[in-house]
């Protein structure tokens, strides 16, 4: 019985021996009609979500644009320059952020679910018998969203906290003194503190880079995370593919956001002269002249790369999860 049971072992691993890349590119090329149309549903549905959202919190905060068009004119009339206080659109910001990064968390799940089925697929091989990834088992999308939201909770609260911290420890307020004497060792371990703590956070996201792909394969939103964390951390190995794999994924995804934007910066002074016509008030329209570029290189990030990177961290998911488990 021994011999019969080592015999039939290199069967199921034969493609993930392949490479992380070669898979990737494998998936990609066998199920691209595929991870396309479910690529264009899912970006156009959150792109129509977002702008829609965009529209509400510009409507909700007309009243700040139009205080800040009657404080320029009545400055104007005064002979005095005007310089406007923007404040009051940041604390809008910041409470609107978690709407928008709820929205992309509920995209990224569904693309990542798509990618992951379609790595399931052809590592199992049942992409030979059915030809397409969605006869795979589907996984709601709730324990993946739920694990994108986990996973931002614990990688960036720290970093805010210390950023707040620091703020205030290190920070004039009027004519109000320093809590902490400038020059001193605490007023010195308190400045760095985002520093440091941004770095913890780097590598915090890389140790759960997987927890998403572990969610998609059927896993709780804490069995994924602790998942992603032993099969990065507990080998060295691990630590070093999830490395190679994330960091030249990210510097694409930074560098199409880049060159997106770049290339749609004529949208902002368009945008900015029809908004400004059909509505009168100048600032609304520079604020909105401003997003367009960076909305349009966010969207086309997310449909030229976004698949890229789920695809391969789903592969790197499902390679370093087969070696853990011939191991053992």
């Amino acid at each position: 019985m021994p011999p019969q049971h080592h015999g039939t072992v290199p069967s199921t691993p034969s493609k993930p021996q392949h490479g992380v890349a070669a898979t990737t590119f494998a998936v990609l090329l066998r199920h691209r009609d595929t991870l396309a149309a479910a690529t264009v549903r899912v970006v156009s549905l959150t792109a129509l979500a977002g702008l829609l959202m965009t529209a509400t919190v510009f409507a909700l905060s007309w009243p700040l644009f139009t205080h800040m068009r009657n404080e320029r004119i009545r400055y104007h009339h005064l002979e005095d320059p005007y310089s406007h206080d923007h404040s009051d659109l940041g604390l809008v910001a910041l409470w609107t952020l978690p709407l928008y990064l709820l929205l992309l968390g509920v995209g990224s799940a569904a693309l990542q679910n798509v990618c992951s089925r379609a790595v399931a697929a052809h590592v199992q091989g049942s992409s030979r018998t059915h030809g397409s990834p969605t006869t795979a088992r589907s996984t709601r999308l709730r324990p993946i969203v739920t694990t994108y939201v986990l996973r931002g909770l614990i990688v960036w609260t720290l970093p805010l906290l210390a950023f707040e911290l620091t703020r205030r420890l290190t920070s004039n307020v009027l004519d109000t003194p320093l809590p902490l004497a400038r020059g001193s060792w605490p007023y010195t371990l308190v400045s760095a503190s985002p520093a440091a703590a941004a770095c913890l956070a780097v590598l915090l996201r890389l140790a759960l880079a997987l927890a998403p792909a572990a969610a998609s394969s059927g896993l709780s939103p804490r069995e994924a995370l602790r998942r992603s964390w032993s099969l990065t951390t507990k080998t060295r190995v691990g630590a070093v593919r999830v490395l190679a794999t994330a960091l030249p994924l990210a510097a694409l995804t930074a560098a199409v956001i880049r060159l997106a934007t770049q290339l749609a910066l004529p949208l902002r002074p368009l945008l900015r002269d029809l908004l400004e016509e059909a509505t009168g008030n100048d600032f609304a329209a520079y604020y909105a002249g401003i997003l367009a570029p960076v909305i349009v290189g966010i969207l086309t990030a997310a449909t030229l790369t976004f698949p890229v990177t789920a695809t391969a961290l789903a592969c790197l998911h499902e390679r370093l999860r087969s070696d853990a488990a011939r191991t053992r």
